[in-house]
């Protein structure tokens, strides 16, 4: 038999293994449980085993990456011409798309994974082009090597950029690792079309605040607002309040948002010269001809000025390649109206200009074109708050460049986390509150001797215990914000916070602080110490010894180091570990713990060791009995496994989402638990992990491993032992 004889569309192999995209196993049980969240960067999928980024950033030509990236600005290519002969406002685009897609309520998206590589953001509808700028990167890539992460490599591109046109810059720090695999776990909207109407993410489009959280772009597929006007339907006022609401999500206040755009659209220009609809297929669905390169330009002809991106035609200022200010005189000098773009997509343009005023076209030099503004640009002229700042800012042009410096900054750093992650030479002095601020903390104190006070001070292990976890729990790995560090636990907002029991937590902090007074240790560490002193007593009542490891050092911030605002975003809604949820939510409460333990960092053999530790110590929110399956209360036992996997029990729902564990033989109610109780049971994979520990030879494994995950945790933003 030849090729010839094998019927038509069919292979002649037999495939066990399922790679189309979407057609997954699962898909047969939609409501399943989806774990992937928690192994969304598997070592599996990293090439450099055991590698260390910032050891090898140690060995970088700073200097010489940015004399490359400067000498890259103007080596215009044919295979993708420069605008103006300069490279800067695509770069300055890369970055800030990249950083760009951060958002506030869960630290999610920004620069700091290289993650613009990946689908969907590769391939997002604003980002069309992007592409090139990164491909236009790879020989300096390249040449540098693991020396310097993409991740690094896309925000130094723009920063350098914004250098090249003549803008201070307020620094630079490397320090962001590359991810490789995409995150398709992250949630960036329902929408099942790339720009659906914004009303499907609004309570109410009219009401900004109504957006669905966490997010923060106004549609599928745009990093802000839609640059024609909400849901493109020009009104700058009401475009005004989008833009407002969009940026305070990105943890930016009304002077940094004036400035990004002034200072984003003083340079470079937006692409519409053409049939925006000829344009190919995007990154993630190009043959393999294209080699990762999308949105294929038929018509471009080698020319910057018949590119099409935005479908928006023109540069903001005359002069695109200069940081001045040209914005400001351009919008505020004219008189604008609305016309269409030779794409067809709403633009302002002015009703009367010079010519020598305009800009020149962005491949001859000897023509010119009519400037344009976007919705969002019109709305810092007609809005009275934006105006008003920009007024501010024309009148005195050097502080305007440093709010803008310092809002480029803000932008691009924002999801690195504290500033002892900061690599390189040109790393600020000054301390940022947004930064999260934490003064170093004493580390010479008698460990010992604290302990002992902590022993004596009459404190129950739970209450030890659940302190320590609800300082910790804060953590997100998403943007590194919260965590134990700090003891910001004690200040507002997080004080007051309903899933930190604030009566019980004051009382518990009455104890701690003259201790730590006393001491001379920090009270965040003493906090810690709690902790782990209530850990090594429940360890000790289920007969093992054990010392969990400590490291001091840890300072306490205070409430000017500390921006309340910004901490409202990191309030728990919901906590699995503690058994505690604030209200009912359209997402389910394992869900929740899911979202919770993938931002903390954790697994999910430890999120199930964690559980069933914290229940069996009996550390619930509210000393509440649910979940709680042993009659040993207060020693670290496998009775929650043991008892949820015995079927000498059955289990009923009753009201208020709670369920009955009865003895199958007489019918007695034994316990009650929750949802997030029963998934450890439900679940095959979980159940997998509590039939490990349920096994009679487990009980000292148990032990040792929560203690592992439990270290973890305490120590999560401990970035300065990593």
């Amino acid at each position: 038999m030849d090729g010839s004889d094998i019927p038509a569309g069919k292979c002649p192999v037999m495939h066990g293994g399922n790679t189309a995209t979407g057609s997954s196993v699962m898909s047969w049980w939609p409501n399943a449980l989806n774990l992937d969240i928690l192994h969304q960067h598997d070592s599996k999928t990293n090439p450099l085993k055991g590698f260390n980024y910032r050891e090898e950033l140690k060995k970088l030509d700073v200097e010489a990456l940015k004399q490359d990236l400067h000498a890259l600005m103007t080596d215009s290519q044919d295979w993708w011409p420069a605008d103006y002969g300069h490279y800067g406002g695509l770069f300055i685009r890369m970055a800030w798309h990249a950083a760009g897609s951060y958002r506030l309520a869960d630290g999610r998206g920004g620069g700091g994974t290289g993650n613009q590589r990946f689908a969907p953001l590769n391939s997002w509808p604003d980002n069309v082009s992007l592409d090139k700028a990164r491909r236009l990167l790879w020989p300096i890539k390249r040449k540098y090597g693991n020396k310097v992460s993409w991740a690094d490599l896309i925000i130094l591109a723009g920063t350098i950029a914004y250098e090249s046109m003549g803008l201070k810059t307020f620094g630079f720090a490397f320090g962001r690792e590359d991810i490789w695999h995409p995150e398709i776990d992250t949630y960036w909207g329902a929408e099942k079309e790339w720009l659906a109407p914004s009303d499907e993410r609004y309570g109410d489009v009219e009401t900004p605040s109504t957006m669905e959280n966490p997010l923060a772009a106004v549609q599928m597929g745009l990093i802000y607002v839609n640059p024609e006007g909400v849901n493109g339907k020009p009104d700058p006022l009401k475009t005004a309040e989008q833009v407002r609401e969009t940026f305070k999500r990105m943890a930016m206040n009304d002077e940094e948002t004036a400035a990004l755009t002034a200072g984003g659209h003083t340079v470079g220009k937006t692409h519409g010269n053409g049939d925006a609809t000829a344009l190919g297929a995007d990154p993630e669905s190009a043959g393999p001809e294209m080699q990762g390169l999308g949105w294929d330009h038929p018509d471009m002809q080698g020319q910057a000025a018949r590119a099409v991106t935005s479908g928006l035609e023109g540069a903001w200022t005359t002069h695109p390649t200069k940081f001045d200010m040209g914005f400001f005189e351009m919008l505020f000098g004219h008189e604008w109206e609305l016309r269409k773009s030779p794409a067809g997509a709403n633009q302002w343009e002015p009703v009367d200009i010079r010519e020598e005023d305009k800009p020149v076209d962005a491949t001859d030099p000897t023509k010119r074109r009519n400037p344009m503004m976007t919705d969002a640009d019109m709305a810092m002229k007609m809005d009275p708050t934006y105006n008003a700042i920009c007024q501010k800012f024309m009148a005195d042009p050097a502080y305007f460049q440093d709010i803008f410096a310092r809002a480029w900054f803000k932008l691009t750093h924002r999801d690195m986390g504290p500033k002892v992650r900061y690599l390189g030479p040109d790393v600020p002095a000054e301390d940022l509150i947004w930064q999260d601020p934490i003064p170093a903390g004493p580390t010479g104190y008698d460990i010992a001797a604290v302990k002992r006070k902590i022993a004596d001070s009459g404190l129950s292990m739970a209450d030890m215990v659940s302190t320590a976890w609800d300082s910790a729990r804060t953590y997100r790995g998403s943007d590194m914000r919260g965590g134990a560090n700090g003891a910001r636990i004690r200040l507002a907002p997080q004080k007051d916070w309903e899933g930190n029991e604030p009566q019980r937590l004051a009382r518990v902090l009455s104890v701690l602080e003259p201790i730590a007074a006393e001491s001379g240790a920090s009270i965040a560490d003493v906090i810690v110490l709690a902790g782990n002193l209530g850990v090594e007593q429940a360890a000790k009542a289920a007969g093992f010894e054990l010392e969990l490891p400590f490291s001091p050092g840890r300072g306490d911030a205070t409430d000017e180091m500390t921006d309340a605002e910004s901490f409202d975003a990191l309030e728990p809604l919901a906590d699995g570990y503690r058994n505690w949820q604030k209200q009912d939510y359209a997402v389910s409460p394992e869900e929740l713990m899911l979202d919770r333990t993938q931002l903390m960092g954790l697994t999910a053999p430890e999120m199930v060791v964690l559980i069933g530790g914290m229940r069996a110590m009996g550390t619930n929110h509210g000393g509440t009995r649910h979940g709680v399956l042993t009659e040993r209360e207060g020693a670290l036992t496998t009775d929650f496994f043991v008892n949820l996997t015995d079927m000498a029990y059955k289990w009923a729902p009753v009201d208020g989402g709670i369920y009955e564990i009865r003895d199958r033989k007489t019918g007695a109610v034994k316990w009650t638990a929750t949802r997030m109780d029963l998934v450890i049971g439900s679940n095959s994979i979980l159940r997998a992990y509590a039939e490990l520990y349920a096994q009679d030879d487990s009980a000292e494994k148990f032990v040792q491993d929560f203690a592992s995950a439990w270290t973890k945790v305490m120590n999560a933003d401990r970035f300065d032992l990593r």
